[in-house]
């Protein structure tokens, strides 16, 4: 897709590859392993290298999804999907997740690669509802999302349980393309 380069380091913005599933599985297992912002937990999270290898080529399969990553000097650092209902009255929309490697945060790439996917979504003649959910003390993120666009449609309150007595709140937020 294209070479990117900020004042901090250049890294490659493209679309994810079969042969991307492993890199994109270790990422994924990385971020997971924080256990700050995401639904999984890490004892939750055993997906195998084969089950991701047909995952990618599901949406790689399919028109109205991708999956883009960053890559810096070869190596997967991040990625981001957009996946779609296959049901005709929600087919014109989808949401997205992301991931990128804790070291590699705050440098642009997560930016880019939203970027990245709104433009796919702008060119692809069936999506024109780019929707995600977000932690509600995911405040970096929110403001993200916000800088590049996209409105808080609602909030699912307690949505989920963090240990005994702490819930987050899941914001939807959503841009039309």
């Amino acid at each position: 897709m294209s070479e990117m380069k900020n004042d901090r380091l250049a890294y490659l913005i493209r679309t994810g590859e079969l042969e991307d599933a492993e890199a994109v599985l270790d990422v994924q297992k990385s971020v997971i392993s924080e256990g700050e912002y995401f639904i999984a937990v890490s004892e939750e999270f055993n997906k195998t290298p084969e089950q991701q290898r047909d995952w990618i080529r599901r949406i790689l399969e399919n028109d109205r999804e991708t999956i883009i990553v960053a890559e810096i000097n070869g190596e997967v650092i991040g990625w981001i999907v957009f996946q779609s209902e296959n049901r005709k009255r929600m087919s014109h929309k989808g949401s997205f997740g992301i991931m990128i490697r804790k070291n590699f945060r705050g440098m642009g790439i997560g930016k880019e690669l939203i970027e990245a996917l709104l433009e796919w979504a702008e060119a692809n003649p069936f999506i024109e509802k780019v929707s995600l959910g977000v932690f509600s003390t995911n405040h970096r993120a929110i403001s993200l999302y916000k800088r590049i666009g996209f409105i808080e449609e609602g909030r699912k309150i307690k949505e989920f349980k963090m240990s005994e007595r702490e819930y987050v709140d899941d914001v939807i937020m959503y841009k039309l393309v």
